[in-house]
C-alpha cells in the first residue's frame, strides 16, 4: 500500500530491505531482500516506522517504484528509479572497482587503478546518483528530521543534503574498513577531497570501530585541516532471527544432511562471499599445509566453505571464483580418499545450509585481510552447539571484540593460520568450553535496535 507524508526518520542505502517480483497473475509481491544491511538496521527501521529510500535494482523493484513509498514485510521503502547506464557506473565503477578497492587495499598498483575519461565520466554518475538520493531525502523528510545515510555507495549525500536542508540531522554510517591517507593519495585530488567533504559535512560519521575512525580521522586532518565529529558503533547481530533459523525444518534438513557427509569428523566452516577482501585462498592453502604437515589429520578433518558468487559483473572476481574452485580441485584431488573427501564447497547462497554449518563447526575460520566489521564472527558463536573455536584475523573489525576470545589466524601468513587451526582442533574441551562461552557473551552483548538508537542519537546531537 502506498504510504504518503513527510517522514521523521529515514535511511538511505543502496539496497533496500524489500526486493519485488510478478506472481503468476502478473501481480507484484514484495519480499524482504537477503543481506546484512537489512539484518541490522531492520529491527530499529520497523520499529521506529522509519522510512527506507534506496535504488531500485531490478525490473519489478522499478515497476514497484511508482507506486511512491510501499509499505509491505513492516518496511516503508521508497525506490529510487536510476538509468542501467548511470546506476552501473555509479555502482560497478567507482562504488565496486574503486571505492571498495580502496578501502580494502585491494588494488595491484601496476596496473590499476587507471583514472581515464571514462572513469571520470563514470564519477559524473557517482555524483548525480548520490545528488538523486539527496533530493529524495530532502523531498520526504520532515521538518527537522533524522536522515542515516548507509555506506560507501552515498558518501556525497551528506554534503549535498547539508546544502538542500540544512535544518535536517544526519550521521553516515561506513560499513567498510577506511583508508589510510596514504592510500586515499591514490585518488585524484579533486575525488577524494569531495569523499571527505561528503561526509564530514554529513554531521557525524560512523565506523564499526576504532581504528577504521582514526583511519578517516587521519585523511580529513591532512586535506582538510579538521576532524569532524565521529562515533564507533558495531553492529550487533539480531539473535531471535537467528535462533528462529536454526530451528526451522530446513535448518534441520541441511544439517542431517551436513551429518552424513561428515561422518563425525571434525569441521572447519567459513561461510563468506568469495570476495576479494575475505582472503579464501590463503585459508585453502593453510588447510593444505595442515594436512601436509599433520598427516594423523587426514581423514579425521573436513574443511565446509559455504561461499556464493558476489560481484560477477567485474572481471577480478570472476577471476577469484575460478582460483578458488581450481585450489579446492587440487586440494581434493591430492589428498582425498574414497571415503573422505577434504573440502566441501558449496557456492550455492542457502542460508538455512550456512546456518546448519555454523550450529556444527568446531573451527570456524575468519580471516579477511580487511573488513569492516564481519557480522558471520559474531553469528557463529551465538548458534554453535559444538563449543566451536573462532580462528579471527585482525583484519576484522569484529576482532575488537571478539579477539581476546579468538584464535588468531594472520591474513597473509599461511603457517601461522595453519598452526592456528590445528590448535583450535586440539583445544582442550574445558577450554574450548569456557571461550564458546566467552565469544557468545561478546558476540550477543547488544542487540540490533541497540545499535540502531546508537546511529540515531550520533545524527541527533548538537553539532
Amino acid at each position: 500500500m502506498p504510504g504518503t507524508g513527510p517522514a521523521s526518520l529515514l535511511v538511505l542505502s543502496n539496497r533496500g530491505p524489500l526486493s519485488f517480483k510478478q506472481d503468476a497473475d502478473g501481480q507484484l509481491v514484495a519480499r524482504r531482500a537477503p543481506g546484512g544491511l537489512a539484518t541490522t538496521l531492520g529491527p530499529g527501521v520497523e520499529k521506529h516506522e522509519a522510512v527506507w529510500v534506496a535504488a531500485a535494482i531490478s525490473d519489478a523493484d522499478r515497476a514497484a517504484a511508482s507506486a511512491g513509498v510501499v509499505e509491505a514485510e513492516g518496511f516503508r521503502l521508497r525506490s529510487l528509479v536510476i538509468a542501467p547506464d548511470r546506476y552501473r557506473m555509479y555502482y560497478d565503477v567507482i562504488t565496486n572497482q574503486t571505492l571498495w578497492f580502496l578501502h580494502h587495499g585491494l588494488w595491484d598498483h601496476p596496473r590499476r587503478p587507471r583514472f581515464d575519461r571514462k572513469w571520470w565520466q563514470a564519477w559524473d554518475a557517482y555524483v548525480a546518483v548520490n545528488h538523486l538520493f539527496a533530493s529524495a531525502a530532502a523531498e520526504q523528510a520532515a521538518e527537522g528530521a533524522t536522515v542515516l545515510i548507509q555506506d560507501i555507495h552515498l558518501t556525497l549525500v551528506g554534503g549535498q543534503l547539508a546544502r538542500l536542508r540544512p535544518d535536517l540531522r544526519t550521521a553516515a554510517f561506513t560499513h567498510t574498513p577506511f583508508c589510510t591517507p596514504s592510500e586515499l593519495d591514490v585518488l585524484p585530488p579533486d575525488a577524494a577531497n569531495a569523499l571527505l567533504l561528503g561526509l564530514a559535512t554529513a554531521g557525524s560519521c560512523g565506523f564499526h570501530t576504532a581504528r577504521w575512525a582514526a583511519a578517516f580521522e587521519a585523511c580529513c586532518q591532512e586535506r582538510l585541516g579538521r576532524v569532524p565529529p565521529t562515533f564507533v558503533a558495531p553492529a550487533a547481530p539480531d539473535a531471535d532471527d537467528l535462533a528462529s533459523v536454526a530451528r526451522s525444518d530446513s535448518c534441520e534438513d541441511e544439517l542431517r544432511r551436513l551429518e552424513d557427509q561428515l561422518r563425525d569428523r571434525q569441521l572447519i566452516v567459513r561461510v563468506d562471499r568469495i570476495e576479494l577482501s575475505k582472503n579464501l585462498l590463503r585459508g585453502f592453502y593453510a588447510f593444505d599445509d595442515l594436512l601436509e604437515t599433520r598427516p594423523s589429520l587426514r581423514g579425521r578433518v573436513v574443511f565446509g566453505a559455504f561461499v556464493y558468487p558476489s560481484r560477477e559483473t567485474l572481471a577480478e572476481y570472476l577471476g577469484y571464483r575460478q582460483e578458488v574452485e581450481s585450489l579446492v580441485r587440487n586440494i581434493n584431488a591430492r589428498w582425498a580418499t574414497p571415503d573422505w573427501t577434504p573440502v566441501l564447497l558449496d557456492t550455492v547462497d542457502n542460508y538455512p545450509r550456512s546456518i546448519a554449518a555454523l550450529r556444527r563447526y568446531d573451527v570456524l575460520l575468519v580471516n579477511p585481510m580487511r573488513d569492516g566489521l564481519n557480522l558471520v564472527a559474531k553469528e557463529g558463536p551465538l548458534v554453535n552447539e559444538r563449543d566451536g573455536v573462532l580462528a579471527l584475523s585482525r583484519g576484522a573489525g569484529a576482532w575488537d571484540e571478539l579477539g581476546p576470545h579468538a584464535a588468531e589466524a594472520h591474513p597473509y601468513d599461511i603457517r601461522a593460520t595453519s598452526d592456528a587451526l590445528l590448535a583450535a582442533l586440539e583445544l582442550p574441551a574445558d577450554e574450548r568450553a569456557g571461550r564458546a562461552g566467552a565469544l557468545r557473551k561478546a558476540a550477543g552483548a547488544r542487540t540490533p535496535l541497540e545499535w540502531f538508537a546508537e546511529l540515531v542519537g550520533a545524527a541527533r546531537q548538537p553539532s
